[in-house]
């Protein structure tokens, strides 16, 4: 048993000073107890954790991939650019990469989540096949891929293969350039059968499904999917792209009469084991059943600030009793504050007023929306972690006491300090999954591998 001392920690109950927590072999929380101040010293038999203690946050959406595009799609176009014209630069850059790429990709990106705060997530895996869309000799070959980059990072994975067949609302042939992406039913099962051995029994992976959206699969697909994820695991997470564009919520009504999040909460399914990617364009209705559904809305504040998809109803959502988590989805940025940041900051201009998602009087506003996502997150990636107790995974974010932005600051003051103050420099100091260092000094154990491999692979990328 492992034995750490948090000098001053986020639990469940609020912020607690001298917390002697004991970590089983397995690296989950055996105890977590408060100690009285004159007993709160270090020994030799803990590991000191000096400074305020959060827990590890979930990231509840990735390509990864696409984190090696991030810049290439900010040159402006002939005419408007969207969400529609950056995923055509999306696409020309998914049909170069080889499985080396992929992984060499992923490895970097997760250790840069661990370096910013997140110590797990949930990759929301599409990219299956070869260029034009023949498997490879193994069909999970690009999944292993990801496996072995979480592995190398030593970041929690919750792996969701995607279910895409379609092009558009009503079974619509695809695109050539969505080869690469698409399976049929039966092909899909034979996927989640071959991984399911690998991400089962293990605190710290979990495997689901991602039917890619709407457009992309049937209602009868969509059924045969969940269908095929109970039979391994009638628990695990569902997660779905949603609502994401005004120009979907349009598609949708002319295919059903309804809008995409109204439709699919019609079906009677949804419920705490879904993830609604993004749900930006919803209605004061859709609104309240999502709410009451349980399930977490995905949010995405950086990706979709930068795809321009719009700002999600969160004041209304949240005081409902909605649940959220944050992904960083296409990787524009890998930031726990920055995400939270820009959730906040957009519902300040859309409702013009201040500390909009704080909760009531004399609350932090970062502790809340800290907090919101902690719980809506795990709940999506569907891992015992987001929270310093028994029965949750030792995942421990240290904040660098000697960060400007951290100078004599401590809980809640140096929580919303870490989240709203622009520092120049990063506020972790070290990052642990499973109660294992993985960052130190704010870098990545492995950082000089993973980040050479890396520039090899962007390299070739770039200069084809």
């Amino acid at each position: 048993m492992r034995r750490f001392l948090l000098r001053q920690a986020l639990l469940p109950d609020g912020w607690h000073d001298n917390v002697l927590v004991s970590v089983d072999a397995a690296g989950l929380i055996a105890k977590a107890t408060p100690q009285s101040a004159n007993t709160g010293r270090s020994d030799d038999a803990a590991t000191l954790l000096n400074g305020p203690v959060l827990p590890g946050m979930p990231n509840l959406h990735s390509h990864a991939f696409q984190r090696a595009m991030a810049g290439l799609a900010e040159r402006s176009g002939p005419g408007s650019d969207s969400f529609w014209t950056w995923r055509e630069t999306m696409y020309r850059f998914a049909a170069k990469l080889t499985p080396e790429d992929v992984e060499a990709i992923a490895g970097q990106l997760y250790a840069e989540m661990l370096e910013a705060g997140f110590t797990a997530v949930a990759e929301f895996h599409y990219l299956h096949h070869q260029p034009g869309g023949a498997s490879y000799a193994d069909p999970a070959e690009l999944s292993w891929r990801i496996l072995a980059a979480a592995d190398a990072a030593g970041i929690g994975l919750t792996h969701l293969p995607v279910l895409y067949r379609y092009g558009g609302f009503g079974g619509k042939e695809p695109q050539e350039r969505q080869r690469r992406f698409l399976h049929d039913a039966d092909a899909y099962v034979r996927l989640l059968q071959a991984l399911a051995p690998q991400l089962q029994n293990r605190s710290d992976r979990r495997l689901g499904i991602a039917p890619h959206s709407l457009r992309a699969v049937t209602p009868e697909l969509l059924r045969d999917g969940i269908a095929a994820l109970d039979a391994i695991d009638n628990a695990a997470p569902i997660h779905i792209h949603i609502a994401e564009q005004t120009a979907e919520v349009d598609d949708c009504l002319g295919w059903s009469g309804k809008r995409p999040v109204q439709w699919l909460l019609d079906q009677g399914i949804v419920n705490k084991r879904w993830c609604l990617v993004h749900a930006t364009h919803l209605d004061a209705d859709e609104t309240r059943r999502l709410a009451e559904s349980k399930a977490v809305a995905g949010l995405c504040p950086t990706t979709e600030a930068n795809l321009g998809d719009g700002i999600f109803p969160a004041v209304d959502y949240m005081a409902a009793g909605g649940r959220i988590g944050m992904g960083s989805d296409s990787h524009i940025s890998v930031s726990v504050a920055e995400d939270l940041r820009l959730l906040e900051y957009g519902q300040r201009l859309l409702h013009r007023n201040r500390t909009v998602l704080a909760g009531g009087a004399d609350r932090s506003t970062g502790r809340r929306l800290y907090e919101s996502a902690l719980k809506g997150g795990a709940q999506a990636l569907g891992q015992p972690m987001g929270a310093i107790a028994p029965g949750h995974r030792a995942d421990f974010i240290l904040l660098d006491r000697d960060a400007p932005c951290m100078s004599s600051r401590s809980g809640d003051m140096a929580l919303d300090a870490w989240i709203f103050s622009n520092q120049t420099r990063s506020a972790i100091r070290d990052v642990y999954v499973a109660g294992t260092r993985v960052v130190e000094n704010g870098l990545h154990i492995r950082s000089e591998a993973l980040a050479a491999r890396h520039a090899r692979t962007l390299r070739r990328l770039l200069e084809e």
